[in-house]
């Protein structure tokens, strides 16, 4: 059976384009080299110094989208991937795309993108039994789609059985740099194997304008790492995977980050996590079930009772009510017996560029009234569907209902 997907899985964050990003558009510069050109490499390396994944050019590869970035990592490496379940919606399809088989490890209750180092083991030990070829681990320790962080010890734990089984990581941080919260502890999988762990990040998500494809990947300073960067570039190549010239000058601009943009990061980290917090509140309020968000601009929800297809008719029900797409957890790899969504809190903020300059900019932005309106409606469509279930008897494991402060932060500066 062919599973439809919708064209964008990503969370949209809902934020306008900054002014200082046309202004660094250059619109007669010529397309970048497959993987990028010397200055935005030079910047690129600056973001991950910053972060203190210290780098140089030839371990960063620059392309348009993490899709592209995915699909020439994986070609340019042997065997099959293994994700978390749930995983980002984006991911799996990339692997297959490759003829690649993929496969699964749960996650832990607590939530977070990162497998449960004994289910990884498990899962490896079986596939290969089969006669599959499992060699790379995709993780990420802030996760997509449930807004969750994966506490260091547990990537710790996890790192070590991939290093164990002998998969290499790519370590997806797209969401690294919209933590809610000062308190919390952040760590990389390239901090404890750095010689086996490249970094995706798409720039989608924090300093490049949602709708604008572009993405980083930090590779091991190895011979093995150089050697898989080149590989991956002669896959863009072949692709004709570049960034244009115009979004490259803009996009090497907002990687030095200057004053403007770090406070930008800032009220848009701010924003997030006030808006999510509320929509957590109303989430539970209607009586749904969810983890409490620690990054990003996404909820996963369970609301009602488990059957034949339930994720795939809560993903409709919700999309109609709302009016913005929800996603089913069966996008994610999830049990699409199990009635789970995610909800992006970015639709929160609005559907034009001034609704969303006035979310940004507001003091309190659940005060703002096309967000208080979107907060009641969301209540209200939650209660329906509720009142519409017949009683579920648990929720999922984990998914507690204990509300965190909004205080906002940044691993990465902006904070």
């Amino acid at each position: 059976m062919r599973l439809e997907l919708p064209y964008d899985l990503r969370p949209d964050p809902g934020l306008p384009v900054p002014g200082y990003w046309d202004a660094h558009l250059e619109p007669g510069a010529g397309p970048q080299p497959p993987g990028g050109g010397a200055r935005l490499l030079a910047a690129a390396d600056g973001y991950w110094a910053r972060r203190g994944l210290p780098a140089e050019s030839g371990q960063v590869l620059a392309g348009p989208g993490a899709e592209p970035l995915l699909f020439a990592l994986l070609a340019a490496v042997d065997g099959d991937a293994v994700l978390a379940r749930p995983a980002a919606a984006w991911q799996a399809p990339v692997a297959r795309l490759l003829g690649r088989r993929v496969h699964t490890a749960p996650t832990p209750p607590e939530g977070g993108g990162v497998p449960d180092p004994f289910a990884l083991l498990e899962t490896v030990r079986r596939a290969r039994a089969d006669g599959a070829n499992p060699r790379l681990l995709m993780l990420s320790a802030v996760d997509d789609p449930s807004g969750t962080v994966t506490a260091p010890e547990l990537l710790h734990e996890t790192c070590e059985a991939a290093a164990e089984a002998g998969l290499l990581i790519v370590s997806d941080e797209t969401y690294s740099d919209t933590l809610h919260h000062h308190d919390t502890v952040l760590l990389s999988p390239a901090e404890m194997l750095p010689e086996h762990t490249v970094v995706l990040t798409d720039l989608g998500a924090t300093l490049v304008p949602a709708a604008v494809p572009a993405a980083l990947a930090r590779f091991p300073g190895t011979a093995h790492g150089a050697a898989w960067r080149d590989r991956a570039v002669d896959v863009l190549a072949a692709l004709r995977a570049v960034l244009a010239g115009p979004v490259a000058a803009a996009t090497t601009y907002v990687l030095t980050e200057p004053a403007e943009v770090t406070d930008r990061s800032a009220a848009a980290n701010l924003l997030h996590a006030r808006t999510a917090a509320a929509a957590y509140r109303a989430v539970t309020e209607a009586g749904a079930l969810c983890r409490p968000p620690r990054a990003g601009c996404q909820l996963y929800v369970s609301l009602g009772a488990p059957g034949p297809g339930a994720a795939a008719a809560l993903e409709g029900r919700l999309t109609a009510a709302l009016r913005y797409r929800v996603l089913g957890g069966h996008r994610f790899g999830d049990d699409p017996m199990e009635p789970r969504v995610r909800i992006d809190t970015g639709a929160l903020h609005g559907t034009t560029e001034t609704e969303r300059r006035t979310a940004l900019s507001a003091a309190d932005p659940t005060a703002v009234p096309h967000i208080a309106s979107a907060l009641s409606a969301m209540t209200a469509a939650l209660a329906a569907v509720l009142a519409d279930s017949p009683t579920r008897s648990a929720g999922p494991a984990g998914q507690t209902q204990v509300s965190g402060s909004a205080d906002t932060g940044s691993r990465g500066g902006g904070g």
